[in-house]
């Protein structure tokens, strides 16, 4: 007989907590989670409310024994957990807002998981996940956590490096990249296989093999005259056919941030004159679904969901838990430890890459694709700044954080740097303990 399961999520009264119940549900033959927990804090009591209403509707419709219970008490959600999942946003989206308007005031591009605005949200973010994990250790020891709080590479190193807590990091980008290249070449999903190196939002697909043939030539080809190979958050700029030839490799979309730099910039600059940042367009998504989430109707996750920009988040945390429990051995791309992995990174940094997954976490597949100066050179500045940022987030440390925002491709300038890190300090002074001692 299968053990039952407690899963806790942390930041349950989070939209996209309606996607990972429905995963629960369809998957509780293979997985039975008989105590499932909605943790938040009391600025979302009221938000986990309507969610964790609507949770235990769709539970009730699909008539599995799922219980489903609602708390502020992480540490009550927390004792005796086999998983744990964390869904935050420190600040809510007040300070989302902030990360993003602050580095466009200067010119420069302001996105919640890179930039001046992802290293905001890290400096919120670490001292929290830093407590969680201290709970977990003590109330929870052999479970596994589940990142999923952006920025989800950093994140994932501090609690690497931190705590002695079973930790994965987890993004939905990389099994959102599997299925664009399953619907670019008309196959389905279990005859794509990629192979992907780099660091959470900076990671290269490197090989594309479709029912045994390795065709990353041609998907490199077609790539550059499709659309829809981006995330719902970042716009649609196709890739320059010879550029992407020469890289060898496909980017992932917030490359679009890096290798389009001045073009993403005066889309953002244009955007925010329109509709705000993208932070005002998901307050507005999020008003309408929690309007919807309220009726005492809905039973199922509702379709409007995709356009919140967390598809297939679900997916991803499902197969990874799944796979522990019932020790699969297969292969899915997280972040984890780097041990070797990529030779030109330290072994304790946090990688995105191909791991077996098993009932003893997940274990890096040795990498087929050659690593190229093109992809190695990007690749270790930005993980020198994550390194930083980590530092900086950690200790409270200022010169750490001014040498990571120095240092950052999209930032580059000592002087620039000084002033974004001040004005983020100051505007999130009441989020930064470590700072503030």
């Amino acid at each position: 007989m299968k053990k039952a399961l407690k899963v806790a999520v942390i930041g349950g009264g989070s939209s996209y907590t309606p996607e990972i119940v429905e995963g629960f549900i369809k998957r509780y033959d293979e997985m039975p989670v008989r105590e499932l927990y909605l943790v938040d804090i009391e600025e979302g009591r009221h938000k986990l409310e309507i969610v964790g209403a609507l949770a235990k509707r769709m539970v009730e419709k699909a008539g599995v024994p799922i219980d489903v219970k609602l708390t502020l008490d992480r540490r009550e959600a927390i004792k005796d957990a086999d998983f744990v999942t964390t869904q935050l946003r420190v600040g809510l989206l007040d300070a989302r807002k902030r990360d993003e308007h602050i580095p466009l005031k200067h010119n420069v591009i302001g996105q919640e998981t890179t930039g001046a605005g992802g290293f905001a949200k890290a400096l919120r973010t670490i001292p929290v996940i830093l407590g969680i994990c201290k709970d977990i250790e003590e109330l929870a020891p052999n479970a596994y956590l589940f990142n999923f709080t952006n920025p989800a590479g950093i994140v994932t190193e501090a609690v690497t490096k931190y705590t002695n807590v079973k930790s994965i990091g987890l993004c939905n980008l990389p099994i959102g990249t599997k299925m664009q290249i399953a619907r670019l070449c008309d196959v389905e999903l279990d005859k794509v296989y990629i192979e992907m190196m780099g660091i959470n939002h900076l990671n290269w697909t490197t090989r594309v093999v479709v029912d045994g043939v390795d065709i990353t030539n041609e998907i490199l080809s077609k790539v550059s005259e499709a659309k829809g190979m981006t995330m719902k958050n970042i716009p649609d700029f196709g890739w320059d056919k010879e550029f992407l030839q020469s890289l060898g490799a496909l980017p992932c979309s917030y490359h679009r941030y890096y290798y389009m730099k001045d073009e993403m910039l005066k889309e953002q600059l244009e955007s925010v004159e329109k509709n705000g940042t993208r932070a005002d367009v998901v307050k507005r998504v999020e008003a309408e679904l929690f309007e919807l989430y309220k009726d005492p109707e809905l039973a199922i996750k509702p379709p409007q969901l995709q356009e919140r920009g967390g598809a297939y988040y679900s997916e991803a945390a499902l197969n990874l838990m799944s796979s522990i429990y019932l020790n699969k051995g297969d292969i899915q791309t997280v972040n984890v430890r780097n041990n070797g992995a990529i030779s030109c990174l330290p072994d304790d940094a946090s990688i995105e890459i191909n791991c077996v997954i098993d009932s003893q976490g997940a274990h890096p597949v040795q990498l087929q694709a050659e690593m190229t100066p093109q992809i190695r050179g990007l690749l270790q500045v930005v993980k020198a700044y994550e390194e930083l940022t980590v530092e900086a987030g950690v200790h409270g440390d200022y010169e750490k954080g001014l040498q990571a925002l120095t240092i950052h491709p999209l930032v580059g300038s000592a002087a620039l740097a000084k002033t974004l890190l001040d004005e983020i300090l100051e505007a999130n002074k009441d989020y930064l303990p470590q700072f503030n001692q």
